[in-house]
């Protein structure tokens, strides 16, 4: 704050000694000063919000039934922002003894979401959440707090190609796959067709095994919900062993139906659809924000991760993986964790909500499924994937592995990392285990190196780590 009235003091002398030029001083004077004021202000707000409301929490309860604590209804709701930085030359996040981990490409933008083409080619697609003209201090704070963590910025709206001669981790072609789209994020080949969900729609377009781009105006097959709050534009797709059916997450809305039920239709759900888009329908419903989606090895189980609601506390409400059951209803925006009722409406700043907006629904409770397996409160769960190569320790055949893109509302951080989930008579097993980590090096300081969101298993076997806010690729592979 001695800053701003320093340079503020500077301009005020400069005006008085400048004559004529004094009413444009002194406009340029009043100007900085109250922009000066109100930087000042809003880092002593965030200072103080920081040390107020709920206290901090201690290890996230995880496994098929965690500790469930008191839901917080107190206020200030807890922010807890992290802070994007590069990564270090050289540096690299951190797996267990026995891996390497290598950068396979870098100088991305914003890596979201990865893909492996029938030939090995890997597929990327760069987007983010775009930045938009804040309606309220309440989102000019918020999306303040979401361009300091690496979140918001300019969509790259593309798809980029990546191919490996050798399988040896080393890319020796790279090129656009496909621009001009519109925050692309699952893709899916079928046959010779390519699917790649936009926030707002399906596409396909014709695709030959080898091409290097894809060309042709495509198909919209499918509309789908536009906007939602906070990071709930991504739109995730894959298909059934028979390739007969397409599925589709799509998040909700809102955080806790605070904009009224017409809000989210088709939302909170996962979606089927035929191969043209025909016989839409709701395959599941009352999941917040599904995102990645994946069939267990050798069997017909849809699994999905879920990010649960936000401002019920620090340890509420668990994000989960579960088995996605054809016509379940998992709860939202009603019940969590299967019967726990909802307290009650908040928006995205922790405010109360007319209770009259959301009629109670006992009916929905009663039938809300119990997910499988809470990875704990906050996580941000994304990225998906079974592991069946045979490059890694037996230990992990069959298992699944989770990219936790991480927390911005729980003290302390929770996520920032890639887990492992041993499985056993095709249910979770045991706890999770850290894989990759050192995304975030100095959690005193909230710097983040980077985030992890969607993951694939290569040819090789190797593990590819999308990590959006390093604009990075990472392998991991068996150290031989």
């Amino acid at each position: 704050m001695n800053v701003i009235f320093r340079l503020s003091n500077v301009l005020s002398r400069s005006r008085k000694s400048n004559g004529g030029r004094g009413g444009y001083l002194h406009e340029l004077s009043m100007s900085l000063k109250r922009g000066l004021i109100a930087a000042g202000l809003l880092t002593v707000g965030l200072t103080i919000w920081r040390g107020a409301g709920e206290r901090s929490a201690g290890p996230v309860s995880t496994g098929p039934s965690p500790a469930l604590p008191e839901p917080y209804v107190g206020w200030p709701p807890t922010l807890n922002f992290s802070k994007a930085e590069p990564w270090p030359e050289g540096a690299h996040p951190n797996a267990p003894p026995g891996f390497k981990v290598t950068r396979f490409a870098a100088n991305l933008d914003h890596p979201r979401w990865l893909y492996m083409l029938p030939n090995g080619d890997i597929l990327v697609a760069e987007s983010s959440t775009v930045p938009r003209a804040p309606k309220s201090l309440n989102e000019r704070i918020g999306f303040w707090l979401q361009g300091r963590a690496g979140v918001i910025e300019p969509s790259a709206n593309r798809i980029t190609l990546l191919r490996e001669a050798n399988g040896d981790g080393v890319v020796t072609y790279r090129g656009t796959f496909r621009a001009g789209l519109n925050q692309p994020f699952g893709m899916v080949l079928v046959g010779n067709d390519f699917y790649v969900a936009d926030t707002d729609g399906v596409w396909r377009f014709p695709y030959h095994d080898g091409d290097l781009s894809i060309h042709g105006k495509g198909e919209r097959i499918l509309d789908l919900p536009v906007g939602g709050y906070n990071n709930h534009w991504t739109r995730n797709i894959v298909v059934n062993a028979k390739h007969t059916k397409l599925y589709i997450t799509v998040g909700s809305g809102s955080n806790d139906g605070e904009h009224g039920v017409d809000n989210e239709f088709h939302r909170a759900d996962i979606l089927e659809a035929n191969l043209d888009g025909s016989g839409l329908r709701v395959f599941a419903s009352g999941m917040r924000n599904p995102v990645g989606m994946a069939w267990a090895p050798a069997s017909e189980a849809l699994w999905t991760v879920v990010n649960e609601r936000d401002m019920m506390g620090n340890d509420l409400v668990p994000d989960y993986l579960t088995r996605v059951h054809e016509g379940a209803f998992y709860g939202w925006p009603y019940s969590y964790w299967g019967k726990y009722v909802d307290p009650g409406l908040k928006d995205s700043f922790g405010r109360h909500i007319d209770p009259a907006i959301k009629s109670e629904r006992p009916d929905l409770v009663a039938t809300s499924v119990t997910p499988d397996y809470s990875l704990g409160a906050h996580v941000a769960p994304l990225g998906l994937t079974f592991y069946s190569a045979d490059s890694f320790p037996s230990h992990y055949l069959g298992g699944v592995f989770i990219g936790e893109h991480g927390s911005w509302n729980r003290k302390p951080f929770s996520g920032y990392k890639i887990v492992f989930i041993p499985f056993r008579g095709g249910l979770p097993d045991g706890t999770p285990e850290d894989f990759l980590t050192g995304f975030m090096p100095r959690e005193k300081d909230s710097a983040a190196y980077g985030r992890p969101v969607g993951l694939i298993v290569d040819g090789a076997g190797a593990l590819l780590v999308a990590d959006d806010t390093g604009n990075m690729i990472w392998r991991v592979s068996v150290d031989q």
